[in-house]
């Protein structure tokens, strides 16, 4: 590698030929400035901006309640922090599913606004023409498949996904009806580690695993359960490699003790 050429702005297309040079790709979620500054530092290739702000920063129990405009804004502050990483910002629910020509106005808004690198949407063969119209007009996307948190509501539960083989086929199929439609890259999320396995086998874009085994090209973490923030939060697909939450409870209760006991601020700490 070049010297220097850590600090080269990741490209859908680079991002693609992880694909052939079998380097694994790291990918997080954030939402604000100093998280995305952080994680862009730290060599991370991917950053997204989920649309699962909507559980771990506003609080809601599914994704659906976020709105365009609510991704927007945690975009562009996500945006200021991204020098290296590639940025995507996934599409909330309802701004791509009712027409193809809302779907390219709520994406071109997206691109316009955020200074996203691409937008990630969820969902198979129901979204193929919006995938090919979106991508035809020069805006990357990223596919989602597996566990699809908006359709919560059809799926009734956040159980795996895939594990009958008429599924296990239809996803098959949804990955390889992406690849023709243009997008860059699949995140399989919440599906048996096998077929995950034969998805990445069978399609030329790089996949991206969120507890789907260690065969994909890539894995992606929201950033607050890997380090231990959604502490109530902790299926078997995420590692903690922090237990920020009771980091952070600590500290606060010492600073408490130290203003009522008025051991803070000292003198060295004041003007």
């Amino acid at each position: 590698m070049a010297k220097g050429s850590e600090l080269r702005k990741l490209t859908t297309r680079s991002i693609r030929e992880r694909k052939q040079t079998h380097e694994k790709i790291a990918a997080l979620t954030a939402y604000d400035y100093v998280s995305a500054k952080l994680l862009d530092a730290s060599g991370i290739d991917i950053i997204l901006v989920g649309d699962s702000l909507s559980n771990v920063f506003q609080g809601n129990t599914t994704t659906l309640p976020v709105t365009i405009d609510e991704m927007i804004y945690h975009t562009k502050a996500v945006q200021k922090g991204v020098q290296r990483a590639l940025l995507v910002t996934d599409m909330p629910f309802l701004s791509y599913q009712i027409t193809v020509e809302d779907a390219v106005r709520n994406c071109g808004r997206v691109m316009k606004e955020t200074g996203a690198d691409a937008v990630k949407l969820e969902g198979g063969s129901a979204i193929i023409d919006v995938v090919r119209r979106v991508t035809e007009i020069g805006i990357p996307v990223m596919g989602h498949l597996g566990l699809t948190p908006q359709s919560i509501n059809v799926f009734g539960t956040y159980k795996v996904r895939g594990t009958q083989a008429d599924e296990q086929k239809q996803i098959i199929d949804d990955a390889q009806r992406l690849e023709e439609a243009g997008v860059f890259s699949i995140v399989l999320e919440k599906i048996p580690a096998a077929l995950a396995k034969q998805v990445t086998e069978h399609v030329s874009v790089p996949t991206i695993g969120i507890g789907a085994g260690p065969d994909c090209d890539g894995q992606i973490l929201v950033i607050n359960d890997m380090l231990g923030l959604t502490e109530e939060f902790h299926p078997r697909f995420i590692r903690r490699y922090a237990d920020l939450g009771k980091l952070i409870r600590e500290r606060v209760k010492q600073y408490v003790d130290d203003v009522r006991s008025a051991k803070f601020p000292d003198k060295n700490e004041s003007y």
